[in-house]
């Protein structure tokens, strides 16, 4: 450490090194820029350093793993820069989807220290183990960077895929420590074993010194437009970012604006170099946007720029959120809430990473949420971060790595310790599915294709699409296949590297979108349709005059539109009618209905109806993790005045991955329980009208609108009145209860459901205050979560948590 001007590591580094060094897998949960790079490199680099003079000139490995392509490259820049002072013993190099094929053989072979990221770990060093024997065969660290960003399906993902990687290191003979970091990790060690399935030692207590974090909660202002029936319209986001962004340049202050999407980054960088151009032209030039769908060579040339201080502001992704290092930075700006407190904390924190005093804004968008937390900061502040949801154990993400485990290496009995109890109930169903053939004690992978393509472990799919130069055939760069549709339609504005193009054709089939470059005066955005149409109803029971249900449904969403908006004012100049198909999900659901009798007896009328729905919809996801191990975003929901297939009112609550991830089904299983906790969610809040504790969605497609509390709870009252006995209770004592008893059971068990949704909830008391001196809650296990949007979510992670058999999972 000396020889890289390191005199003294601070107590959690030289803790968590020493825990390393003696063979204990550890997790660093301390604030951001608080070392714990140096933490987990001190027991690496030493045992790399200490195998340098191995006979085969390799000596010991480790493996680093980092949910972003940027965050392993900047490690990478980081540990070069340590490794020449050691007499370069260390060999760092990134091993990635960039990385040239012709460098990839010396990084097999002659590589010590390889930084990559979960997803080429499952599809390409895995299944290819045979060409990294050597490198497995000496692991003796495995670094898990960033490890709260594995939750939900995708950390219940990665979780097998490190078992997978745990199991073919014991076939050559080595056992790995792991080595996890986060900020903004709550219930650390936790967490932790359940993503490497190993016991996991928590060094929390943070020992660095902490410069002063100045955080402000800024509402634009109200602007002389109107919007529906005459209401008061705010400044946008977006252009108050940009105008912060420029004042904070012309200070020379150095920052970072965090923006929701990559339009919008795009977007506030423009306008700043705009305005910055009017001041110094030398200026305009020292701001720039940093996105996904780069180039590889233009984001490491980004990330150089501000590692370096030429930039002086950059718009950014969530791409920019995680680890890079940005020492310096003197202020961060994020565009609307981001969603999850641990996200404002972990960007808030990007700034001070030298240990100075920063500033922190956060700025509002013109939506329910939003102002709610900007006029209640103790909803921010006073409440611990979101816990690390995930479960292994789910058959419907364990089945594809089993077929990809076996693949690799065949199962024996032996791996049922590894992978779960789970385990042993899947490969019957496996082999009855085809997938694999038990022969001589052991599973074996059946068919030609690699199994480890079976599954995306982000869920992403599809090809991305290419977007190119019209006139000169230049790749400009890539769209997700998902945010294809409404990014780079016909007649979209697409922004890249502060250059404005227009989107002439989207080719779906090649995945190309041809654009050229234009200056028009107003941004884009696409508008678009999600419905649910039941395929198949496999069970219903009445609740009263309604009926409880659980299904197989069909999720559709398409782009029927898009609004072209005046820059900076966000005029609506007019709509476009679009031509695209639609995507449909195909996954697995329960939805309950209401009769107009039910109505009738909870005061509902047409008026306050779709608001009461929706209300509960959100409500209810959000409560639906503390009986389904799933993660809020993972699970998605609509309701409908009006559904054609029920001809009712209707709730869905739905599965946000192919085929179905088990959530649903333990949902129908425990509905009274589930809705009861929901409904004393709702009703114990002390908000008036909603807040983000109980029935706002920081994902809703429709800007938390609208939304009726107290109809909510009506309806849910009304509902439950009708519900029949958890399934799950004995003959016996179902055969024996009379309706006094029952009565009393149900008040029982709203009561214990009151006291879990107390605990989870986030309630808040009134206090308004603009900017504080601030420090991030305390990581502990929060409250499960808010729901997500009424339409399409994200994949999920498990929860097959009814007690019978799962059902072979829809494995290709």
């Amino acid at each position: 450490m000396q020889s890289c001007g390191i005199e003294h590591p601070w107590a959690h580094q030289a803790l968590a090194a020493e825990h390393a060094l003696d063979g204990d897998s550890v997790v660093v949960a301390t604030g951001t820029a608080s070392g714990k790079s140096l933490a987990y490199l001190v027991p690496v680099l030493s045992t790399l350093l200490d195998g340098s003079e191995a006979p085969n000139g390799r000596g010991a490995t480790a493996l680093y793993l980092a949910p972003t392509k940027a965050l392993a490259a900047d490690q990478c820049r980081s540990v070069k820069e340590l490794s020449q002072s050691l007499g370069n013993a260390v060999r760092p190099a990134v091993y990635d989807g960039d990385t040239p094929f012709e460098e990839r053989e010396w990084v097999r072979q002659y590589a010590n220290y390889v930084l990559t990221n979960p997803d080429m770990l499952h599809r390409g060093i895995l299944p290819s183990h045979p060409r990294w024997s050597s490198f497995l065969k000496s692991l003796k660290y495995v670094v898990i960077d960033e490890c709260h960003t594995y939750r939900g399906v995708f950390g219940s993902h990665v979780a097998q895929v490190l078992r997978r990687l745990r199991r073919l290191c014991a076939r050559y003979g080595s056992s790995p420590v792991f080595l996890l970091a986060s900020a903004t990790a709550a219930d650390p060690a936790v967490a932790g074993r359940r993503l490497t399935g190993l016991p996991v030692v928590e060094v929390a207590d943070d020992a660095s010194p902490r410069g002063e974090l100045v955080f402000a909660l800024w509402e634009p202002p109200l602007t002389e437009m109107q919007g529906e029936k005459g209401a008061p319209v705010r400044r946008t986001a977006t252009a108050e970012t940009a105008d912060l962004l420029t004042d904070l340049a012309v200070q020379g202050v150095r920052s970072v604006a965090f923006v929701r999407s990559r339009r919008g980054a795009e977007l506030i960088s423009v306008i700043a170099q705009e305005r910055l151009a009017e001041v110094d032209r030398s200026l305009a030039r020292r701001v720039a946007a940093y996105r996904g769908g780069y180039l590889p060579e233009e984001r490491r040339a980004l990330e150089q720029a501000l590692h370096s201080g030429e930039l002086l502001g950059l718009a950014a992704t969530t791409a920019l959120e995680l680890g890079i290092d940005v020492s310096g930075l003197d202020a961060v700006v994020i565009a609307g809430y981001p969603g999850t407190r641990a996200s404002l904390w972990q960007q808030a924190g990007r700034a001070g990473r030298a240990g100075q005093g920063a500033l922190a804004v956060l700025v509002a968008r013109d939506d329910p949420l939003d102002t709610f937390l900007v006029h209640h900061p103790e909803a921010l502040f006073d409440q611990p971060v979101e816990s690390t949801v995930l479960d292994p154990d789910n058959p419907y993400v364990l089945a594809p790595h089993l077929c990809a485990a076996a693949a690799e290496l065949p199962l024996t009995d032996e791996d049922f310790a590894l992978f779960g109890p789970a385990c042993e109930e899947l490969l019957p169903q496996l082999e009855a599915a085809k997938l694999l053939r038990r022969r001589t004690k052991a599973w074996h992978w059946t068919r030609r294709e690699r199994a480890a393509d079976l599954t995306d472990i982000r869920g992403e799919g599809g090809r991305p699409v290419q977007v190119v130069e019209s006139g000169t055939g230049r790749l400009l760069g890539t769209v997700d296949a998902g945010a294809a549709h409404t990014t780079v339609h016909e007649g979209a504005v697409h922004l890249h590297q502060g250059r404005t193009y227009l989107v002439r054709s989207l080719d779906l089939e090649d995945s190309v979108a041809l654009v050229e470059q234009a200056s028009p005066s107003y941004s884009t955005i696409a508008r678009d349709t999600t419905s649910i149409a039941v395929l198949e109803t496999d069970t219903e029971i009445p609740w009263g005059s309604g009926r409880l249900c659980y299904g197989s449904v069909e999720v559709t969403n398409q782009v029927v539109s898009f609004l072209r908006r005046r820059l900076v004012t966000g005029e609506v100049l007019g709509e476009t009618k679009l031509d695209l198909p639609p995507r449909t999900l195909r996954t697995r659901a329960v939805w309950w209905t209401v009769t107009e009798d039910q109505l009738d007896e909870a005061r509902i009328n047409p008026e306050i109806l779709g608001g009461a729905l929706h209300a509960a919809e959100h409500a209810s996801i959000g409560m639906l993790p503390l009986f389904a191990t799933c993660d809020r975003w993972d699970i998605g929901g609509v309701s409908i005045p009006l559904h054609p297939d029920t001809l009712l009112p209707t709730v869905f609550v739905y599965d946000g991955h192919p085929g179905g991830a088990g959530f649903a089904e333990r949902a129908f299983h425990t509905a009274r329980a589930w809705l009861t906790a929901t409904r004393q969610a709702i009703a114990s809040c002390e908000c008036e009208a909603g807040c983000p504790s109980c029935i706002q969605s920081p994902k809703c497609g429709n800007g938390n609108d609208p939304l009726h509390k107290r109809g909510a709870v009506r309806l849910l009252t009304v509902l439950l009145r009708g519900a029949p006995e958890e399934e799950e209770e004995a003959d016996e004592e179902k055969e024996a209860e009379e309706v006094k008893e029952e009565a009393e059971e149900v008040k029982e068990e709203a009561a214990e459901a009151a006291e879990a949704a107390e605990a989870a909830n986030d309630g808040v008391e009134t206090g308004v205050s603009s900017a504080f001196t601030a420090s991030p809650p305390a990581a502990q296990a929060p409250t499960p979560g808010r729901a997500p949007q009424a339409s399409a979510s994200p994949p999920a992670p498990q929860a097959s948590a009814s007690d019978r058999a799962p059902q072979v999972p829809p494995v290709p």
